[in-house]
């Protein structure tokens, strides 16, 4: 048996898919130890594992855009969160002395632990944004600030002079949880990255959920803008919800939004500030989307054509990458107005190129095996 210390940031788009490799491995018979929130953790990863308690970093908001998010996100939490965790990381290392470790590639403070202990330790890049780096080529001085921003991290922790390579990407190995388009250029990867796909796993049922209320004889449409989005999105939502109201004869939508969010949505729209959206996901027919790497690869898998408005961060990317395979439409998250959103969601409804295209990505994306491919690639990281 294997022992198996998870480090993740206290994000559902992150710990969603980490946990589902942590099952793939405790079905082969292995230990797993998570270091984190336990009431953030709990919910997620289910009664089985072991969680390390350590202070829970939030991410608030995303109300910065273009490069200013770039350095919010770094600044104003992902370093905070690096000092605020490591501690905990070690402690846990110390308690537990796990035979490997699994970062999320944004737990700076779990690569440095794992690197200061001497451990085998593998990196899992839940997106594309720091997978491909398209600073590199675009804007340098932004990753140079990035490369600023890891060793001001090192400093902090103790560890001398400059860090050894990239904390981002381990030496031992890298997973990327995606592939086919969302993956993007594969010169822009690492040499030992392994892309395996979306890491999905079933969730528990949401009994809640009035599922009878969708009609068979009407399409359904999933409109998401992400859990961090919800300061900034209230409009976009307006936006969308005017474009639907004529369509009631043709469809429903599901809009996952904050209560309140729309003040008179129609009869054929039903406002939920959550949804089971794996389980939603075989009833629906296009999903209108912020562009998460999450919900577009959930979407392309079961064969949903989206209409992508990003808003930040691998966003963009994502919506090119449908774009480009032709999986759906990208719209402006500020400027499309009702007529334009209702007619792109009618047009990957109507036209079944997209729903095709759809379909092929989401084979591209399933074929690398996902969580259980994940669980091998561990389980060959047991020893040098």
């Amino acid at each position: 048996m294997t022992t198996f210390l998870f480090v993740s940031l206290p994000l559902a788009g992150h710990v969603h898919p980490m946990a589902a490799i942590a099952a793939a491995l405790r079905r082969r018979g292995h230990e797993v130890t998570w270091a984190g929130s336990e009431s953030f953790l709990r919910p997620i990863v289910g009664p089985q594992d072991r969680i390390h308690p350590i202070p829970l970093r939030a991410h608030r908001g995303q109300s910065a855009r273009g490069l200013d998010s770039h350095r919010t996100r770094w600044a104003g939490y992902i370093v905070p969160h690096a000092r605020t965790t490591r501690k905990g990381i070690e402690a846990a290392i110390a308690e537990f002395a796990p035979d490997v470790m699994v970062v999320d590639q944004l737990a700076i403070a779990g690569a440095i632990a794992a690197h200061a202990h001497g451990l085998r330790w593998v990196t899992v890049a839940t997106g594309t944004m720091e997978l491909t780096r398209p600073f590199r080529r675009t804007l340098p001085t932004v990753e140079a600030w990035i490369a600023a921003r890891l060793a001001e991290i090192w400093t902090a922790a103790g560890q001398p002079g400059e860090p050894p390579y990239d904390l981002r990407f381990s030496p031992h190995g890298v997973i990327a949880l995606t592939a086919g388009a969302l993956a993007g250029d594969p010169a822009d990867h690492p040499s030992n990255v392994a892309l395996v796909g979306p890491s999905l796993a079933v969730r528990a049922p949401d009994p809640d959920f009035p599922f009878d209320w969708l009609d068979p004889d009407r399409r359904h449409v999933l409109v998401t803008m992400g859990t961090l989005a919800m300061d900034i999105a209230k409009d976009f939502y307006q936006r969308v919800d005017e474009a639907l109201a004529p369509l009631g004869d043709r469809l429903q939508a599901i809009v996952i939004a904050p209560d309140r969010t729309l003040t008179d949505p129609a009869g054929h729209v039903l406002v939920r500030p959550r949804a089971p959206v794996l389980e939603l996901l075989p009833h629906l027919h296009a999903v209108v989307s912020h562009g998460g790497h999450n919900t577009v690869a959930e979407a392309l898998v079961h064969g949903v054509p989206l209409v992508v408005a990003p808003i930040k961060d691998d966003q963009a990317l994502n919506a090119a990458a449908v774009h480009a395979a032709g999986a759906g439409l990208r719209v402006s998250f500020d400027h499309a107005r009702p007529a334009g959103l209702r007619a792109a969601v009618l047009r990957v409804l109507d036209e079944p190129s997209f729903a095709a295209s759809a379909r092929a990505e989401g084979e591209r994306l399933l074929a690398g095996g996902g969580a259980e491919a994940a669980a091998s690639i561990l389980l060959r990281e047991r020893s040098p």
